[in-house]
Order: C-alpha cells, then structure tokens, then sequence
C-alpha cells in the first residue's frame, strides 16, 4: 500500500526528478478511525482484488478479519475509544456483482453498518472506492475501458441516494496516484494508461462530487491523498489540483516522512514497513504544505499509523502509542501555526490486510488472521492512549 509513496519520498528528499450523531459537532475537532472494505471484511466477492490475492505474488486475502459479519463488537470497540467518525468502505464489488442489477442482501448489510455507527453516536465516513472494483469491471478492462466512469457513477449514485440522511462524510476515490500505482503493479492497467485512469478518476470524482451535492447540499465530500513528501506538489498536479474547486475538504494520509538524515522510507518499497523509522515532523510539514497550496481549504487527516512485523516488538523501540501521541503533538503544533485541520482518523482499528499479506500491522487492536481460529482482537498499548488523547485534548475551532 505504501511502497510507491516511499520510493518517491526518498527520491524527493535525495535531490531526484438525519439529526447529528451525539459525537459529531461541526464547531469541534472530530476524532475517528478508518477501515476498509476489502482489507477488513472477507467473503470477498469477485473483484480485481480479490483476483490479485489469488495470483502467485500475493497472500490470499480469505476471511480477513472479518468485519463482514463482527461489525457489530468493531463498531461498539470504536465508540468505546468515544471517536466521532467511523470510516467505512461501501464495496461496488459486494453490492453490484454483476452488471445487471444489485444484491440486496448486502445492501442490507451496509445499511446494517452505517445504523450501527450512527446508533453508538458516530458519524460514518463512507468510502466510494478503495482500490476495488468487480470482477466484471476487470473482464472489461478496468479503469482502461471508457464504459468504467459511467458504471462506476451508477454505483456512486446507488450509495449517495442510499445514505443521503446518514449526515456522512465522503470520501470519493482513495488514495488516486496509490491506486494507479497498484493497478499498474498488479498488472490491471498497462503503464501507458495511466494518463488515462487519471483522466478518468477526475471525472468519476466530479461526477460523484455532484451527485452527492445534489442529494445532499450540506454533504462534506473529498478525496483523500498519500501525503509523499517532496514529490507531493508535483503528484497533486495529475489528480488534487484538477477537483480543488470538487472538494469540501482535503484529506491527508501521512505514514512516512523522509529526509536525507531519515531515508529509511525506502524499507516500504519491499514492503518492510516495520523498518520504516516514524518522522512525525513530516505530519507538521505535510499539513502546513496543504495549508499554503489550498488557502481556505479544511484539512482532515484520514489515515495515519504504524506498521509492526507481525505484531511483534519493533527494533527502533518505537512504540503505537508513542508513534500515535507524537503524531498528534505534531498536528496539534500545525493547527496552532493556522492549519485548518478539523478530524484525525488513525489507521486502522483492528489489524487487516495489507494489501497483499497480512506481515504488516496497523491496528489499533491486533488479530492473528494466520494462526487464531477466533480472530480474537487483542488491544496493544494505543488503545488506552487514544482514549485519553481524545478525552483531554483540545483544539482551537
């Protein structure tokens, strides 16, 4: 997931080219945690995700941690922690399997979801895209098939009018360059598409943007970035900078910062997250960097973690806990220097899959998804922490 936004950070570095739910006030800062569909959930359905994981590069995704049928103890682990938003991915594969109509069954399931959130007093972030799209979207070509834009915004369509009183927050394509990136790695998109699928990406977004409005004024809508240091500017030119007047908001995921001193973010490019050394001034620098290039724009950090190997202690000494309150102290120090930051997500709530294995591990709560039947979720030393951040920290409005 992360190994393009680091072989290009250190590139940049070294020199080279309804009624509101009970948590959630618009005048306060929103504290949250994100999940996706796919990585979470299991009984995957066909897709070109669940396609890849089965190929000869990837672990099999299999049942994950399955948030498919535990929603209901993850969503009151959420809501335990008193976070405000729970970020979601509604899945186009689950929800239309074939081009010829919709499961109702698991529609029901996300309306379950989206009930359940709203119920403990949160507010969900709903996720059109996280990098997953059918199976017969992929038989079609993918993002390389002109037909996909007009397929992908029926789906749009189906989910906003669904939850257009869920006093939601949108995401409407995550991570835009990651996902060009993984489906040219994955062999989804040949490389000369890709100024294609960007093309494509911004029209689905506007479209999307649109109809959510249209459904929704008050709708608070974006699409979330991979925050990669130095080389950001330049990214944001093929996607963020051609929907800044489709955005209510930026999101930011920052995971690594990286500096000639630090260049340890090249670990990720072979998927050694865990030796990844965490740069929480590069959270400051990030935010502050939006601030300039988007004056005027609310920022929302929607993902932000640390990896450990297999959950085991990692070899820096860093620890989830220290890794989450620096990060914080330093998006504390970017609101006080004017950055418009109003919500923080940390990646993710339970451990999941990372987008080809389960090695590395996010998670607020940690799960065995290879060795325990049970798929326990184990609390590591974040989950305290978190719940004191968030009941004694303060920030301006």
């Amino acid at each position: 997931m992360r190994a393009a936004l680091a072989v290009l950070a250190l590139i940049a570095a070294l020199g080279g080219p309804g009624a509101t739910p009970a948590h959630a006030h618009t005048d306060e800062f929103l504290w949250g945690v994100s999940s996706s569909g796919f990585q979470s959930e299991g009984s995957s359905p066909d897709s070109n995700w669940l396609r890849y994981s089965n190929g000869t590069r990837h672990e099999p995704v299999g049942s994950s941690v399955d948030f498919r049928h535990r929603y209901h103890e993850d969503i009151a682990r959420a809501a335990e922690l008193g976070v405000d938003v729970f970020r979601v991915s509604v899945e186009w594969a689950r929800i239309q399997p074939t081009p010829y109509g919709w499961n109702d069954t698991e529609l029901a399931y996300y309306d379950d979801v989206v009930r359940e959130i709203r119920a403990h007093g949160m507010t969900p972030m709903l996720t059109l895209d996280h990098w997953v799209y059918p199976g017969w979207i992929a038989d079609r070509g993918g993002w390389s098939d002109p037909g996909t834009v007009h397929s992908w915004l029926a789906n749009a369509e189906t989910v906003a009018a669904r939850y257009a009183d869920a006093d939601a927050l949108w995401v409407t394509l995550n991570e835009p360059s990651q996902y060009v990136w993984q489906e040219v790695a994955n062999g989804g998109l040949a490389p000369s598409e890709v100024p294609v699928m960007f093309d494509r990406l911004v029209e689905a977004h506007r479209g999307a943007y649109e109809t959510i409005h249209r459904l929704d004024p008050d709708a608070r809508v974006t699409s979330n970035a991979a925050y990669i240091p130095g080389a950001q500017p330049y990214l944001d030119t093929w996607f963020l900078d051609r929907v800044r007047d489709s955005l209510d908001f930026v999101g930011v995921d920052y995971y690594y910062g990286v500096t000639v001193q630090n260049p340890t973010a090249i670990h990720a490019a072979v998927g050694d997250y865990a030796s990844v050394v965490p740069h929480p001034q590069g959270m400051y620098d990030a935010l502050m960097d939006y601030t300039r290039r988007y004056p005027g724009v609310p920022l929302y950090v929607v993902e932000n973690g640390m990896a450990t190997a297999d959950g085991t202690p990692r070899s820096d000494g860093w620890t989830r806990s220290r890794h989450l309150r620096e990060h914080v102290d330093a998006m504390g120090r970017a609101i006080a220097d004017g950055a418009p930051v109003f919500g923080y997500n940390y990646w993710s709530l339970t451990d999941n899959y990372e987008w080809g294995d389960y090695t590395a591990r996010f998670g607020l709560y940690t799960v065995d998804v290879q060795t325990d039947p049970s798929l326990t979720r184990r609390p590591t030393d974040a989950v305290e922490t978190y719940r004191a951040i968030i009941a004694e920290t303060r920030f301006p409005s």
